[in-house]
């Protein structure tokens, strides 16, 4: 069903929207959703950050620890 709407379908949909909801309300709608993708984005890039951190930290010291046996 929705594989044949096409362009005039979908400018059809938007003038609905448009009428129902009005400009003010579809502009500041549209603010939220952009703020919620920038934070997104943001939490994206602070867990990769983070990632690798642990990971640089845990390849930093590959030196192995000195025993007993190896003093002796």
């Amino acid at each position: 069903m929705l594989n044949n709407i096409g362009l005039p379908g979908l400018l059809l949909i938007a003038v609905v929207v448009l009428v129902l909801f009005g400009r003010g309300k579809i502009s500041s709608l549209m603010g939220e959703v952009g703020k919620g993708i920038t934070s997104f984005k943001k939490g994206i890039n602070e867990g990769t950050k983070e990632l690798e951190e642990d990971v640089a930290d845990t390849a930093k010291d590959v030196t192995p620890e000195e025993t007993d046996k190896d003093k002796a």
